[in-house]
């Protein structure tokens, strides 16, 4: 479809796919091996200004928003939804400074990220998963700093960023309104990282243990206010859900593109098997689904960057369907390839790892629902 992007989109797009196609594709299976962190993609497409597409021109950045960074995720993803995940992780992790900031961390911090900067997110506990209101991290005031004990589970670019949004219970008796939000930058002292998973998908990106044992940090790192700290996270995480979904269509896409040229080239009974009607069919679906899952994607970008403030259910709607899509496309394409899909040889099992966190993080896709449904009778 044409989805009328402007000619600065364009190149972006185009400059994304360059590098995905060219850079991560010789790459991609070595990082899904070792787990390692791809610093050298990351480097790249710092060099190549991808980080600056979401961040304002007054900060170092290209003056895009929610619609550019989705299209980078998108791109990159179509190869590997691991090693996009570094970018669009940086995305989240900036997202509380460009929405709660004020003009000093603003002007201290953006240009970092324009820059390249990897940053983090941190919410998950292994207590507060869905229930992010069972956080047991605290902040306790001393002076004019506030003292950070806890540990953050399961933070994409743990380790591996120097700038942490971290969300912490300053007020435990006030329950949701109790919660604060910090920059914590790496390197501050009593800030450390336990373990780093093994993941069964996005294995090119790092998940890890972040551990704050007294960790002192100064008030002029709060991010809005004292107890805003829930707000910050869901007025968060309703603008880069659709970075999830966008990861998902990219994957699916990606999906998509390999099992074209397969059904070319594989040959049963005298012919190829995209001679068959039931490839077709099946090939055919997953077009359609990817298709109407980008459509969504789209459109919910353009409304947040619009200016739309009521975004939650099409945040939800286009992040849990755009993920069950690349989750089921996925799954066909293993059995389009057949008992080669099952194998590490050919891409597709990999994509089908990688999809299955889609509809897992930045909220399930059970929490999406419960979202979706509360606004069906408003």
């Amino acid at each position: 479809m044409d989805y009328f992007l402007t000619e600065k989109q364009k190149i972006i797009c185009n400059l994304a796919r360059r590098i995905a196609e060219e850079k991560i594709v010789p790459v991609a299976a070595k990082y899904d091996e070792s787990g390692e962190f791809p610093w050298e993609i990351m480097k790249i497409i710092a060099q190549t200004d991808m980080f600056r597409v979401f961040i304002p021109e007054k900060y170092g950045g290209l003056d895009g928003g929610v619609l550019e960074m989705a299209l980078v995720t998108e791109e990159l993803s179509k190869i590997c939804g691991g090693i996009a995940l570094g970018y669009a992780a940086t995305g989240l992790g900036s997202m509380p400074i460009l929405l709660f900031g004020n003009e000093e961390q603003k002007e201290k911090y953006l240009p970092q990220v324009a820059d390249g900067t990897i940053a983090a997110f941190a919410l998950t506990e292994s207590e507060a998963g869905s229930d992010a209101s069972n956080m047991q991290t605290t902040a306790a005031k001393d002076g004019d700093f506030y003292i950070l004990n806890g540990t953050k589970q399961w933070i994409t670019n743990g380790g591996e960023a120097d700038l942490y949004t971290v969300i912490a219970m300053t007020n435990k008796s006030k329950g949701s309104r109790g919660a604060t939000a910090f920059i914590v930058e790496k390197g501050t002292p009593g800030f450390s990282f336990g373990v780093k998973e093994d993941k069964m998908g996005i294995r090119g990106s790092t998940t890890r243990e972040l551990i704050f044992n007294n960790c002192r940090i100064h008030k002029s790192q709060i991010l809005g206010r004292i107890g805003m700290g829930y707000i910050v996270a869901l007025k968060t995480l309703d603008r880069t859900r659709p970075g999830v979904a966008a990861q998902a269509v990219g994957i699916a896409q990606g999906a998509i593109n390999v099992c074209l040229k397969y059904t070319k080239e594989r040959e049963q009974f005298g012919q190829t098997i995209a001679s068959f009607q039931a490839t077709r069919h099946m090939l055919a679906d997953m077009a359609m689904q990817t298709e109407a899952a980008r459509s969504l994607v789209y459109s919910t970008a353009r409304m947040i960057d619009s200016g739309a403030t009521k975004i939650g259910r099409e945040s939800a709607m286009c992040k849990c369907f755009a993920s069950d899509v690349a989750m089921k496309v996925t799954t066909d394409a293993v059995q389009i390839f057949g008992g080669y899909g099952y194998m590490k040889d050919y891409p597709v099992e990999k994509m089908m790892r990688d999809a299955k966190i889609t509809q897992i993080y930045e909220g399930t896709n059970q929490i999406q629902r419960n979202v979706i449904a509360a606004t069906l009778w408003n």
